[in-house]
């Protein structure tokens, strides 16, 4: 379940672990990688990469340069 202030959103076990390892310290890249050892596939980051897009279009999450900080 993610809560934000507009409402809610039961989300599936893929959406929850891709948003399980958005901690603010891994790139895009890295969660890719983690979430192909996890589930020994090389077939992930089409939707990984899809599903970041539309979070973060959807205000679930918000990119930083980490370089900035």
């Amino acid at each position: 379940m993610l809560l934000f202030p507009e409402g809610m959103v039961r989300l599936n076990a893929s959406a929850a672990e891709i948003l399980r390892r958005c901690d603010g310290t891994r790139s895009t890249t890295e969660i890719i990688a983690d979430l192909e050892q996890r589930f020994q596939s090389d077939a992930v980051a089409t939707d990984v990469e899809a599903f970041l897009q539309s979070a973060t279009k959807d205000g679930w999450l918000e990119w930083r340069d980490p370089a900035a900080t």
